[in-house]
């Protein structure tokens, strides 16, 4: 998709600060961190929403998670994965990621405002 951000650093058009790529997963380091480590684990194909995933294209979720596991490696006190789909849920990007957060003890909340 030409006017997705995420699309355009796979490309090589915006600069990353990189952690982890392969053919089918990229991970970089989140430009506004919420915690100590923050990375995001973006799959290559432009997948816009978690409700998007289908039977053909779930392999590069499970590549997403297995790319999780290797990077969280020595994280032993813990981390947390979160992806946000659609507007109210915060997903400002529309190029299916996960977040991983870690660093620093998270507590239990993953909602500032109920």
């Amino acid at each position: 998709m030409s006017d997705c951000i995420f699309c355009k650093i796979i490309a090589g058009e915006i600069p990353s600060t990189k952690r982890y790529e392969d053919d089918d997963v990229i991970a970089f380091n989140d430009l506004n961190p919420q915690a100590p480590i923050h990375f995001l684990v973006v799959p290559k194909l432009h997948i816009p929403c978690a409700k998007d995933i289908t039977a053909e294209n779930s392999a590069y979720v499970a590549k997403c998670f297995e790319v999780i596991a290797k990077l969280t490696k020595g994280f032993d006190t813990g981390f947390r994965v979160i992806n946000n789909c659609g507007e109210d849920a915060g997903q400002s990007v529309k190029h299916l990621h996960f977040h991983v957060l870690a660093g620093r003890r998270l507590g239990e909340k993953l909602c500032a405002e109920i």
